[in-house]
């Protein structure tokens, strides 16, 4: 684990300009879906941990939102827009966001997503439908687990 005192100011993950790029195409309308996925899956994200120790998420409409941030720049911001102060350190992970929507979403056991940079003005949503994460928690998939059948028959069995 690492600690980030903030404001906190370092290095960005080397890969992250191929995802600003994309988020920047994206708030430009020339967007690039498969693209702006693939530099995701590709970076490596900030993640803050909670008070109990786990992954950093808020609670949307259902939906279980894990925050992540590109850079040291973006969680700094969102910590200071959650009330830490300035020199208090918070606890992060950092998480390819491939392991995010193929290991750590699944694990959730609800439908959730990745929200990205939340506290910018170029936030981005990588919600749980097909193609974005695993077809079984993909809410638009026709037999995920979170469907109506699926939790009825998990209901039923012994």
């Amino acid at each position: 684990m690492t600690h980030a005192q903030l404001p906190a100011h370092g290095a960005e993950p080397a890969d992250s300009a191929r995802l600003a790029d994309e988020i920047a195409a994206m708030y430009d309308e020339a967007v690039r879906p498969a693209a702006l996925l693939g530099e995701f899956r590709r970076t490596a994200m900030l993640v803050p941990l909670d008070e109990a120790g786990g992954l950093w998420s808020v609670e949307m409409h259902g939906i279980r939102w894990i925050c992540g941030f590109t850079d040291m720049a973006a969680l700094a911001r969102f910590a200071v827009a959650r009330g830490i102060g300035e020199d208090e350190e918070w606890e992060y992970r950092s998480i390819l966001g491939a392991r995010l929507l193929d290991v750590v979403v699944p694990a959730v056991g609800a439908p959730a997503g990745v929200a990205l940079d939340i506290a910018d003005e170029r936030p981005v949503m990588f919600p749980p439908v097909r193609g974005i994460v695993p077809d079984d928690v993909a809410l638009d998939a026709p037999k995920n687990r979170f469907s109506i059948e699926s939790v009825e028959k998990e209901a039923a069995a012994p």
